[in-house]
Parts: C-alpha cells; sequence; structure tokens
C-alpha cells in the first residue's frame, strides 16, 4: 500500500537527506562550503541578474548531482555489497556527472567572471 502524501512529512524526508549528505559526505561538505563563498562573491560582480542566476544555478547543479551520485552508490552498495563490473560503471558514471557539473561552473565562472574583467 503506498503511505499517503504528506508535505511536511516529505519535506522533513528531504532535509534528513541534505543533513546526512552534510554528515557523511566529505565531498558534498567541501562543495557547500565552495559553493556558498563562490555564491557570496557572485553578489559583489557588476553582473546581470540573470547571470547572477546562471552562476548560482550552476553551483546548486553540483549539489543536485552529488546528491543523486550519493543515492545511486547507495542502491549500488546495498544490492551489490561485492565487487561487479557493472556495479562500478553505475558508480563510475554518476560520480562522472559530478565531475561535468563541475567543469561547466568552472567554465561558466570563468567566462563571466573574465568579462567582467576585460
Amino acid at each position: 500500500m503506498k503511505p499517503e502524501y504528506n508535505f511536511f512529512k516529505n519535506t522533513k524526508y528531504a532535509l534528513d537527506g541534505l543533513a546526512w549528505m552534510i554528515k557523511n559526505e566529505v565531498s558534498f561538505k567541501i562543495e557547500v562550503v565552495l559553493g556558498t563563498i563562490f555564491i557570496f562573491i557572485s553578489f559583489f560582480l557588476d553582473i546581470s541578474l540573470s547571470k547572477h542566476l546562471f552562476l548560482i544555478f550552476v553551483i546548486v547543479l553540483i549539489f543536485i548531482l552529488e546528491c543523486i551520485n550519493s543515492a545511486i552508490e547507495s542502491i549500488v552498495n546495498m544490492v551489490m555489497p561485492d565487487f561487479n563490473p557493472l556495479a562500478k560503471i553505475a558508480k563510475d558514471t554518476a560520480s562522472s556527472a559530478v565531475c561535468l557539473s563541475i567543469i561547466l561552473a568552472v567554465i561558466s565562472w570563468g567566462l563571466v567572471i573574465s568579462e567582467v574583467i576585460i
């Protein structure tokens, strides 16, 4: 039987997930600290609102993909505790998504900041 939808319970589950990420995932902690610093810096850049929102978006995208990556890793570890080449592919490709989002953020920030400086 499917549980009844409850906005407040579901929000608590989401916040529990974020708390778990902050408590247990070192890479997430590092990304949140650096992302927060960069978002703070973005308020001092002389850029349009749309560029400002885009810079925040690419940072938050890293957080989102890191959460998905951790979820995939947890499921794979639960289903396949022993080494399996397919499990490695699942984990590695999820990690690649995080890496690509970081590359996107670095390129985006680099282009916007170079535009401000020049």
